[in-house]
């Protein structure tokens, strides 16, 4: 087998940040070398504690875990997203799982940082919330950016998006720092937007034979029972889109997402436009984005599935 692929996962969890890490933390092909929170779906707060019960859900307690941005670069988050994920993150269900009290000795920045300055391999950043994180990693440590083989971010939409404002959450909740991260052109990123994730729900179906896995999957499953019924009632169909999760399929599976390579504006207006991100002129600097358009959904549900089964 060949040598894994180091990966940090910056995330704000979230019910389907917990598929995701949950995903990653039983993939082979890549090593898991620390977990970074930023604010998000709930607040850092939240969040920071949701990676460590999720982490030791998973029996990964070995995995280094640290808080990070509070809240965006410039603006306050306009949106949060407790109606889907519930107040605590994950689906009202946080009482049911581990209680890890953190050391609070660490960042996110210095931990990310650490990982990148050891490593001998190139280290994929899978980015599943906000680039705030990533957008400070850049800016602080510019030495750093030849350790970073790669950036996978979910986050964005070509058409429509899901905030009160025209922007995809993740982007929306701090456009500024997403523009930082997709305009720079020294590390290669793939973009996981909507328009892609929208196409591949988990069904019901997927959810039972996930839930018949053992007691760590079953609890997984009712921390989507909120986001179900949410999805349920907003969309008629009985699935939940684990947005997350599938953009870790191409992290732990690179080239599982088809993308397509095009330069990416970022609306950083506080107009009604603000967090839209489009389809823009190439750069001076050439720079352009993987934007994973299209995926062979029943093939990746069926791979997340069974990887994540290995939770038992």
């Amino acid at each position: 087998m060949s040598e894994r692929i180091p990966v940090i996962i910056d995330t704000d969890p979230g019910v389907d940040d917990a598929f995701a890490i949950a995903l990653a933390l039983h993939s082979p092909e890549i090593e898991v070398c620390a977990v970074t929170a930023t604010y998000g779906n709930v607040s850092l707060a939240k969040t920071a504690s949701n990676v460590q019960r999720i982490l030791a859900l998973a029996g990964r307690t070995d995995v280094p875990a640290a808080p990070g941005a509070a809240r965006p670069l410039i603006h306050e988050q306009a949106e949060v997203a407790p109606d889907w994920h519930g107040a605590d993150g994950l689906g009202l269900r946080a009482h049911e799982y581990p209680a890890v009290e953190s050391d609070g000795a660490r960042t996110a920045l210095s931990m990310m940082a650490e990982v990148l300055r050891r490593s001998s391999t190139p280290v994929t950043i899978a980015g599943l919330g906000p680039m705030t994180n990533i957008a400070l990693l850049l800016a602080v440590h510019p030495e750093l950016t030849p350790k970073v083989g790669r950036i996978v971010a979910m986050g964005g939409s070509l058409g429509l998006g899901n905030t009160r404002g025209a922007g995809e959450f993740n982007v929306y909740a701090d456009p500024e720092a997403a523009h930082r991260v997709l305009s720079q052109p020294e590390i290669p990123v793939t973009l996981v937007p909507l328009d892609m994730t929208m196409n591949c729900p988990a069904d019901g179906e997927w959810l039972e034979q996930l839930y018949s896995a053992g007691p760590r999957c079953a609890t997984l499953v009712r921390t989507a029972r909120l986001y179900r019924e949410v999805f349920y009632e907003k969309y008629g169909q009985d699935a939940v889109v684990l947005h997350d999760m599938l953009a870790m399929m191409e992290v732990v599976s690179p080239g599982a997402l088809a993308a397509t390579p095009q330069p990416i504006t970022v609306d950083c207006t506080m107009g009604p436009e603000r967090g839209r991100t489009s389809p823009g002129p190439r750069s001076a600097a050439g720079t352009s984005v993987d934007v994973a358009l299209e995926a062979d959904s029943k093939t990746v549900l069926t791979e997340s599935l069974r990887r994540i089964s290995c939770m038992h």
